[in-house]
């Protein structure tokens, strides 16, 4: 536990932080997943899904909540599935 001011300070911020990267992460894998899901059963909406869930990965990738490689791997992946 810190004790100077500063170092209580920090632990508020870093815990309210890491709570917006998990929802934002969290988010992130919806989207994958609903993206996924209607690839598979072949909705008519498909497209406009997989268009949104890239864009997820970009807005993650530009924020540095996951790496530029990732968000190229996942977004080469669905393309594959969609095509």
């Amino acid at each position: 536990m810190p004790n100077v001011k500063s170092a209580k300070k920090r632990v508020k911020v870093i815990a309210a932080k890491t709570a917006l990267n998990k929802a934002k992460k969290s988010n992130l894998k919806t989207m994958l997943k609903k993206a996924d899901l209607a690839v598979a059963e072949n909705a008519e909406n498909k497209e406009a899904v997989v268009r949104e869930a890239i864009k997820t990965v970009d807005r993650a990738a530009a924020k540095g909540l996951i790496h530029k490689n990732n968000a190229a791997r996942k977004k080469s992946a669905l393309a594959q599935k969609l095509n």
